[in-house]
């Protein structure tokens, strides 16, 4: 099984993934900024609605010029006599304020003075607060959208006819004019004027309260829309943080506990309800640290055992070495110099062997995987193996000519089944033989190396490939094996995605049977 490449954490991913002044700030501000931020765009409505105000007094203004206009061409019809009545009748059916001037500025006709009292300013001192905060919120719209305020409605004295920029301008250019007032409840007032007969003006006043009444009414929706927005906002805002930000903490907190070491069993909450990627991210937390501990509960180990097998050696090369100093037979010092030998021997070989095992894993995960054929490759072993000459007469057998594709390291592997075979020599009587077979299904690529020693006890079965365990066949010198063989074995067998297993042989014959399955190239 390839091993893949190591993951590029170099600063292309890690300047994907940066974040500038928002990496400085909790998650929990952040996801509120993002609601408040779309919800701001809906408080955009304002300005819209600034808008449609103004659309609405330019409509009243153009309406206010052609009514008046209207009125002035149908008094100019009338004897001035008569004019008056008419006056009243439409200042009452249009519902303004209607005075004519003449031309020093005089006023000549007042339909409130004759009786039509439907133009009429509100105090605001003597309104409810309710319409106070309404003109509050007026002022701070108004404010905020850069709304320039209309000029204050003030009443003329009667001979003051001149000092109304409307009389002035249709005095001057013959024509319609209007004009926009905010009247003290800042509610508009819209004068027009148009002219009349001997040299007179007509001028219509009108307070068009309906104009702030619909868009208050407007603005009143319109907030409290944006009012149960914000607040559904905000509490959806608090959910995700306590669905996101909390359960993060959570697993910093204990990868933290993870790093200063201060817990021997570190609980990584896995959050088994969670079917989202934060769950995923806790089930991951959860079995990386589980196997940084049984990593570290072996290392631990392996230093404990690798101390222990050490000792051994040592003690008797001390004892050794302290006898020649005060032996003085050649005999016994050549015996001496025979055992300081051996155990220089073993302590050589047990060394090696450890930093092979030591360094397996990591060499492993950074190797190259290639396509490798097991058959040639057990061929030349045994070939090799037969050479150099097999103790005890026995025998190698390999049945095997068609390729077996495995990707692997082939160095690896080759010491995988050179340690097998050097296993099954060893527990193989005299004369014995030594079968080694292979197979392809498609999908894996299976070995078998059979021996015809005593076998493997099945409470031994596990035990034999875990480190420094070995059961060695009668007669054998002490210290010949490390005890490491099979356990780097199964360590390289594993690192290229396989199983290394023993059981007993299928036929008649007494022995064990080594089996290592590898995922086929």
């Amino acid at each position: 099984m390839p091993v893949a490449d190591p993951v590029d954490t170099g600063p292309t991913d890690e300047g994907a993934l940066s974040l500038r002044w928002s990496g400085r700030v909790s998650l929990t501000p952040r996801i509120l900024f993002v609601n408040i931020f779309a919800l701001a765009l809906l408080a955009g409505g304002f300005f819209y609605l600034d808008g449609y105000r103004a659309r609405i007094v330019d409509g009243r203004v153009a309406q206010a010029e052609r009514e008046v206009r209207l009125i002035a061409e149908a008094l100019a019809l009338l004897p001035p006599a008569e004019r008056t009545d008419e006056m009243v009748f439409f200042a009452r059916a249009a519902g303004m304020r209607l005075r004519i001037y003449d031309r020093r500025g005089r006023l000549v006709a007042d339909s409130r003075q004759l009786g039509v009292r439907n133009f009429q300013l509100r105090d605001p001192d003597k309104d409810g607060w309710q319409q106070d905060a309404a003109r509050a919120l007026d002022a701070v719209i108004d404010t905020v959208v850069g709304n320039e305020r209309d000029p204050l409605y003030r009443e003329r004295a009667p001979g003051r006819g001149l000092r109304w920029p409307d009389v002035v301008t249709v005095r001057t250019t013959g024509g319609t004019a209007a004009s926009v007032w905010r009247a003290p409840d800042r509610t508009p007032v819209i004068t027009a004027a148009a002219p009349l007969p001997e040299d007179r003006v007509l001028m219509s006043t009108v307070n068009a309260r309906d104009i702030t009444r619909i868009v208050r009414t407007e603005r009143v929706r319109l907030g409290i829309v944006l009012g149960i927005a914000v607040l559904l906002s905000v509490l959806l805002s608090l959910f995700l943080a306590r669905t996101i930000v909390r359960p993060m903490r959570m697993l910093a907190r204990a990868a933290i506990r993870v790093r200063l070491g201060r817990d021997r069993e570190v609980v990584v909450p896995r959050l088994p309800s969670r079917r989202d990627e934060i769950g995923m991210l806790a089930r991951a937390l959860s079995d990386m640290s589980g196997a940084l501990r049984s990593r570290i509960d072996a290392t631990e180990a392996f230093a404990a055992d690798v101390t222990h097998e050490l000792k051994n050696p040592l003690a008797s090369l001390r004892s050794a070495v302290d006898g020649l100093g005060s032996v003085r037979d050649p005999a016994l010092q050549a015996q001496l110099l025979a055992i300081v030998q051996d155990d220089v021997r073993r302590l050589d070989r047990l060394i090696t062997d450890i930093s092979d095992a030591s360094r397996l894993d990591a060499q492993l995960a950074r190797a190259q995987f290639e396509p490798v054929d097991l058959a040639a490759l057990i061929a030349a072993l045994v070939a090799y193996r037969v050479d150099r000459g097999i103790e005890r007469g026995v025998r190698l057998a390999f049945d095997r000519d068609e390729p077996l594709v495995v990707l692997g390291e082939g160095a690896r592997l080759e010491r995988v089944f050179a340690n097998l075979i050097e296993n099954a020599i060893s527990f193989s009587p005299p004369g014995g033989t030594v079968r080694i077979s292979g197979g392809d299904d498609g999908d894996l690529v299976e070995v078998q190396v059979e021996d015809e020693g005593p076998g493997v006890p099945e409470a031994e079965r596990e035990a034999i490939f875990r480190r420094f365990h070995s059961v060695r066949p009668g007669g054998e010198a002490f210290g010949q094996h490390s005890g490491l063989g099979l356990a780097i074995a199964r360590t390289i067998v594993e690192g290229h995605g396989g199983m290394i297993a023993v059981d007993s042989r299928t036929d008649a014959h007494e022995g064990a049977r080594f089996i290592v399955q590898l995922p086929a190239a």
